[in-house]
């Protein structure tokens, strides 16, 4: 199924491992100036089986322009291995710079909260840094709301950070 948010159109579709080396270079964009990726360096491109291996058994998803060109991935994970917590995933969702304010990023959450649910689960979890007050406003607009914060949990490049936590009930 094609999408059209703000004349660009995408799709959605599982992500593959072909599509490993574009996810990292956006992943590392974010590492390299931002403090959405928590890693101080960027990763290898090795690193996208880390994120294969921490969705295994849950949507992994990535947006593609009608080219094919990756414009961003999302995926869910657990949040907790111990079965207590079997209903509870947490979301991780980049996008290339470009194609921020779009409306892909919303598709790619509503999508995965979408197969959430289906898979029986009833909490998704967002851990933000709180130097990243535009992923914070974003996951308020997707309906998730603050639960909790972590003081000071969190140091890249010499600079302390909160983790804000923020959950969407489905």
């Amino acid at each position: 199924m094609i999408l059209m948010e703000s004349d660009v159109h995408f799709k959605l579709e599982p992500i593959m491992f072909e599509d490993g080396h574009a996810a990292i270079d956006i992943f590392n964009h974010y590492i390299v100036n931002t403090f959405a990726a928590y890693p101080e360096n960027a990763v290898p491109y090795e690193f996208f089986g880390l994120f294969m291996k921490m969705a295994e058994g849950y949507p992994f998803l990535a947006a593609k322009d009608k080219g094919g060109r990756l414009l961003g991935f999302g995926l869910l994970r657990p949040h907790n291995p111990i079965s207590a917590f079997s209903n509870t995933a947490e979301i991780t969702c980049f996008l290339s710079p470009e194609c921020t304010g779009k409306g892909i990023g919303r598709a790619i959450v509503e999508r995965l909260l979408s197969e959430a649910r289906q898979k029986g689960l009833t909490n998704v979890l967002a851990g933000i840094s709180s130097l990243n007050a535009g992923s914070i406003s974003f996951h308020e607009k997707c309906g998730f709301v603050h639960c909790g914060r972590f003081l000071k949990v969190g140091r890249k490049r010499g600079q302390e950070f909160d983790v804000v936590w923020m959950q969407r009930t489905l």
